[in-house]
């Protein structure tokens, strides 16, 4: 299935029914008196996550959503039914902005977790409610309030607890491959990937924690450049970033030219992400020998002044994996108890989650923008270069 992560849509909630104007007319009751019912409520638009889904495609071929309209009151004092809710399964991690004012209205991040996005009409009132000693058969009833309808755009972020950057190439896919069940396309040329790669990396029975496989960065992908900067965005939640370095790349470029240009991008698109906590992953050391491998790795480290953590690994030769796996854990679990003993802590993540979001969509709609605007230069350029505007001379 073609992995879509973002797609717009027309949602509106029913319409609430109308009151009911209605007399009480039973055998040798001339005058009953009023009786009409009030119009049912219209359905809402309601959002609901789903772990079994892993892509938003389905929106891209439908467009317009709309709850059930609440049916009118009737005689006898009797309220309509109410219209049905239309509920949207969408996968987790996915947030709601809406289109114009590019507000954030939902975020769903637990499996089976339902919000309403739109909120149904209220049903009008029956004429029953305007009765008094004055007005003894009332002639009035109210119509029913419109549903709310929102032009919105679904952006679906993976929801993983480590993501992983580098250059196209870098062993990525394999390194997903080698420590997960997941099964992503591996090949020997730069962008096999092209769509996000989720897989679980079990260290034991009762111990896991999720991976991403992003697809590779170049040089200017947060201008726009490459596929990366559509992907970066799913980096905004993971709570550690392994960055990839191939320790035998395809490319002419120095290992601190390739950490540094990737560190770069990161750091453009969103300063936050930046700061969010790395450790470098060498990669490919099979290649060139596990002396070899360690002396370049040292000498890698020391060229770019890093002092985190970093580790030696062959994906393909199952070496320094367990070692690997067992250090996100246990970082990922000490993360998860200092948070869960301190709420101030868990606050300041929450904050900085939703830092990097907005960051990211701030971005990303800059970069659109720049886009239009570069088509639309385009566009005037080649109608500059017709000759409609050329007087032709006819001469005999």
């Amino acid at each position: 299935m073609k992995f879509v992560d973002e797609a717009v849509i027309s949602v509106e909630a029913g319409k609430g029914g109308n009151g009911c104007m209605s007399f009480r007319r039973e055998k040798f009751i001339e005058y009953g008196g009023p009786d009409g019912g009030d119009g049912g409520r219209g359905g809402d638009v309601v959002l609901e996550a789903d772990e079994n889904l892993n892509t938003l495609i389905d929106y891209r071929y439908q467009k317009s959503y709309k709850a059930e309209n609440g049916q009118g009151g009737m005689g006898r004092n009797m309220t309509g039914r109410s219209g049905e809710d239309i509920i949207l399964k969408v996968p987790v991690g996915t947030t709601v902005v809406e289109e114009h004012s590019d507000q954030v209205i939902l975020d769903l991040t637990h499996h089976g977790e339902r919000k309403v996005l739109c909120d149904g009409g209220r049903g009008g009132l029956g004429n029953i409610h305007f009765k008094s000693s004055t007005n003894r058969a009332p002639r009035k009833t109210t119509k029913g309030k419109p549903g709310e309808a929102f032009s919105v755009r679904l952006q679906l972020q993976v929801l993983a607890d480590v993501g992983l950057l580098g250059l196209p190439n870098a062993g990525k896919s394999t390194l997903v491959d080698a420590i997960t069940g997941a099964k992503p396309k591996i090949a020997d040329y730069p962008f096999t990937t092209l769509i996000p790669q989720l897989g679980v990396v079990r260290v034991d029975a009762m111990r896991s924690f999720v991976i991403a496989d992003i697809p590779g960065l170049i040089a200017g992908a947060s201008e726009g450049h490459g596929l990366g900067f559509r992907f970066l965005k799913h980096l905004t939640r993971t709570r550690l970033i392994l960055h990839l370095v191939d320790l035998a790349p395809y490319h002419e470029e120095s290992h601190a030219e390739v950490i540094e240009t990737l560190v770069d991008e990161v750091r453009q698109f969103s300063p936050t992400l930046a700061e969010r906590e790395r450790w470098l992953v060498f990669s490919k050391a099979d290649l060139i020998g596990e002396g070899d491998a360690k002396a370049l790795a040292e000498s890698i480290c020391e060229e770019v002044g890093w002092t985190g953590r970093y580790f030696i690994i062959s994906s393909i030769a199952q070496k320094g994996l367990d070692e690997l796996k067992q250090a996100v854990m246990n970082a990922l679990e000490v993360l998860k108890e200092d948070e869960q003993s301190n709420p101030e802590l868990a606050e300041q993540e929450a904050a900085i989650r939703q830092q990097l979001a907005e960051e990211a969509r701030e971005r990303i709609r800059d970069i659109a923008e720049r886009k239009r605007e570069e088509r639309q230069a385009r566009k005037e350029a080649q109608d500059d270069d017709d000759d409609h505007d050329v007087e032709i001379v006819y001469e005999r």
